[in-house]
């Protein structure tokens, strides 16, 4: 068959395996192809065909990975300069459509975008760039440029340290890749204002993830005593205190995170505690010594427990027992707002979570709340691995 540039490669599928991608779903598993014509090299530009030949598709092809092909466009067309300007333009308006005014925010999610193995954040004039795939690895300086032809920023930062990086058989690094990289960037996120770490913080520097959900809780948290544990730079504790919390205290296991959350509570002049601790020794010795609070409210946002499916089964165990020991430390009434961050988790095995939490606690537990991650990070129908973020908000009855 003709493909649209010379050096596209055509990868032919087994019989009857090309069902998932016309449903909607962006990949090809290595096992599921019959034949590969071209240079294989990690990255490169493939056509996928049925086993009748018939294109299903552009992507990125790698020949070592167990995800072989990443769908960029159902269509055969030139992958240039052009293309990825439009798909990041209409990942730019989609934001702005929904967050008017906002100018921080996720601003592509990898295949959610339509651009496999690449993560933007926006913070403010700063774009902080990750990449997953061998396929954005080799076309980065074409995105960069992008990029800066759409926004102009001030600076792009490539935060490439996640592990995932190893599976395409990338290096990892951070470096500022063009540009004016400050140490931190002022940024506002739905009224509140953060200092955000760019090179040494978490993730990208802030968890966008949950600002839905935390427009949610706040209301339900006034007048209570709230306990944010995993607090990172504050943005659950600072929620509840802008709502009327009585009281807040906020704890993570990180000495810079808690000092920047006690910076950012200083930046929004609101009176929150932060402290050094790590979660579910808080939560086993709660009943036994004197806490500087007596809760009726938890937040749990902890980070993932699942690096890999081979480790489910551990992890669940360790959610159940992080929700029991929370909920054995709320009072009838109490709440609960509680999360897990990974795609290997499914909405389902998250309620059994909660449910089986509620039952060793011995609490009885109404929903009031359930919740996914924020707009920006889109969740494709067809593409389950794109939803990786589940949030409940729970009474204690």
């Amino acid at each position: 068959m003709t493909t649209t540039q010379a050096e596209t490669l055509t990868v032919t599928l087994k019989p009857r395996e090309e069902d998932r991608l016309l449903a909607g779903h962006a990949w090809v598993f290595s096992n599921e192809i019959e034949k590969v014509e071209g240079e294989a090299k990690p990255g490169a530009l493939a056509v996928v065909v049925n086993a009748r030949g018939t294109p299903m598709g552009t992507g990125f092809y790698h020949p070592n990975s167990l995800i072989a092909w990443r769908l960029v466009s159902r269509k055969v067309e030139a992958i240039d300069a052009a293309f990825f300007f439009e798909k990041l333009q209409a990942a730019v308006r989609f934001r702005e459509r929904s967050y008017p005014g906002a100018r921080s925010y996720r601003l592509c999610f990898g295949e959610s975008d339509g651009l496999p193995g690449l993560v933007v954040d926006r913070y403010e004039d700063v774009l902080v760039l990750q990449v997953l795939s061998a396929g954005i690895e080799a076309r980065l300086d074409t995105i960069a440029g992008a990029l800066t032809d759409l926004l102009k920023p001030r600076g792009i930062f490539l935060k490439n340290d996640h592990p995932a990086r190893g599976l395409e058989g990338l290096k990892l690094e951070t470096r500022v890749l063009q540009g004016d990289v400050p140490p931190r960037v002022a940024i506002e996120v739905d009224g509140l204002k953060f200092a955000t770490p760019i090179a040494e913080g978490q993730k990208t520097g802030f968890y966008f993830d949950q600002r839905d959900n935390r427009l949610t809780v706040a209301p339900y948290l006034k007048g209570r005593q709230v306990l944010d544990l995993y607090c990172y730079t504050g943005a659950f504790a600072l929620a509840a205190a802008r709502a009327g919390a009585s009281k807040v205290l906020g704890l993570d296991s990180s000495g810079p995170a808690v000092e920047l959350a006690r910076e950012n509570a200083q930046l929004n002049g609101l009176s929150v505690d932060f402290d050094e601790g790590d979660a579910e020794e808080v939560l086993q010795t709660f009943a036994e010594t004197a806490q500087p609070i007596t809760p009726d409210a938890i937040l749990l946002d902890p980070p993932s427990f699942v690096p890999s499916k081979k480790h489910l089964m551990k992890a669940l165990r360790a959610y159940v027992r992080l929700n029991h020991l929370a909920l054995r430390a709320l009072p009838k009434g109490g709440l609960l707002a509680t999360s897990t961050c990974s795609h290997h988790v499914d909405r389902e095995a998250f309620l059994s979570v909660v449910r089986e939490a509620g039952a060793k606690a011995g609490k009885s537990l109404r929903l009031l709340e359930l919740g996914r991650q924020a707009k920006d990070h889109p969740v494709l129908m067809a593409m389950p691995e794109t939803e990786y973020l589940h949030f409940a908000l729970l009474e204690v009855v």
